[in-house]
């Protein structure tokens, strides 16, 4: 690996501490070097706030070495003015020698725009250094603004013997079939996500909370569907102490904390439209196993995490099928846990 590629590696290690913060902007982290020492670095720490560049730029001791200076970043620097100024004109105006560059934005409102300023006022530049580790490092960004919807991740937990759950599970009690190493897992996963999807039948019977109480960060928003409004008052996800969405074909005001969204159908590519307009960049959809086979059935996702727990139900719901080869597979605790990516 060169130096180029190791700097660019750096500028993710930067942006991965963006995650569950930045979206609906990419994750971008940026490093200056001087005669190949770093001299400064920065990412971008949330939404609304000074993009990777501009902390970079600002943590520079001495900026007289900055004409002499390199500066990379995983993502093609901003050529628009949004939240904040362009940073392709910071990049100008500070007057470094060079810019390296992970891979373009295509986000239409960029796509190539910043490295033309950045070419037109003379300063070297090279483009797509670790393109493909910088292109999937953001891949929910990019699939947000390609194909209009947020980045789907199914995830659900299963038995030795493919159940999801006990032929006679009662009502608000569910069986958690993996260990505590799966579960702090699985609430460190919903702290780096928009939002969180669950069906009629799971907030009835499961009446989960959809939390991340296990590990420190923000909560997503909560998405139910509940097309004929069957959900209890006194549920979890409607005690309005995180932000729910909840789809329904019935009218009902909305309340504190918890959005009534009336359509006319319960129909996935429209739910999905609409969590789109209000920039939802992903959602985790964990059941239960109606709407999770109806995502599968459509073809509408792009990464499933499945836990296999070392036990057995005997007799029970069915797990879905994803007709699938694993990308890879790890073991957390006494659980198995496979990843999967839709071909």
């Amino acid at each position: 690996m060169n130096f180029d590629q190791e700097m660019i590696e750096r500028c993710l290690v930067l942006a991965e501490k963006g995650r569950g913060f930045a979206s609906p902007n990419p994750m971008v982290g940026s490093v200056v070097t001087h005669n190949n020492k770093i001299i400064g670095e920065g990412f971008h720490q949330k939404f609304g706030g000074p993009h990777a560049e501009v902390n970079a730029i600002n943590s520079v001791k001495d900026m007289s070495l900055l004409k002499e200076s390199t500066v990379y970043v995983n993502l093609e620097p901003c050529a628009h003015f949004g939240k904040t100024p362009p940073c392709a004109d910071l990049l100008v105006n500070s007057g470094v020698k060079r810019v390296v560059i992970g891979c373009i934005d295509s986000f239409s409102e960029v796509s190539g725009k910043g490295i033309e300023k950045i070419k037109n006022a003379g300063i070297d530049i090279t483009v797509g250094v670790l393109e493909n580790k910088c292109l999937d490092f953001n891949k929910r960004f990019f699939l947000f603004h390609r194909e209009k919807r947020p980045f789907i991740i199914l995830k659900w937990a299963e038995s030795k013997d493919g159940l999801l759950s006990p032929a006679n599970q009662e009502k608000g009690k569910p069986l958690w079939m993996t260990g505590k190493e799966s579960k702090t897992l699985v609430h460190r996963w919903r702290t780096e996500e928009d939002a969180i999807m669950v069906g009629t039948n799971t907030a009835i019977m499961d009446n989960p909370s959809l939390t991340a109480r296990l590990w420190k960060g923000r909560n997503p928003l909560r998405v139910v569907i509940d097309r004929e409004l069957k959900i209890p008052k006194e549920a979890s996800l409607l005690d309005g102490q995180v932000k729910t969405l909840v789809f329904t074909e019935k009218k009902r005001d909305s309340e504190e904390n918890v959005d009534f969204v009336k359509v006319s159908s319960v129909q996935l590519k429209d739910l999905l439209t609409e969590l789109y307009k209000r920039g939802v960049q992903s959602l985790i959809v964990e059941g239960g196993k109606r709407l999770l086979e109806s995502f599968i059935s459509e073809g509408i996702w792009d990464e499933a995490r499945i836990f296999v727990a070392p036990i057995s139900l005997n007799t029970g719901v069915k797990a879905p099928s994803l007709g699938e080869e694993s990308l890879s597979q790890q073991v957390i605790g006494a659980d198995t846990l496979s990843i999967y990516k839709r071909s």
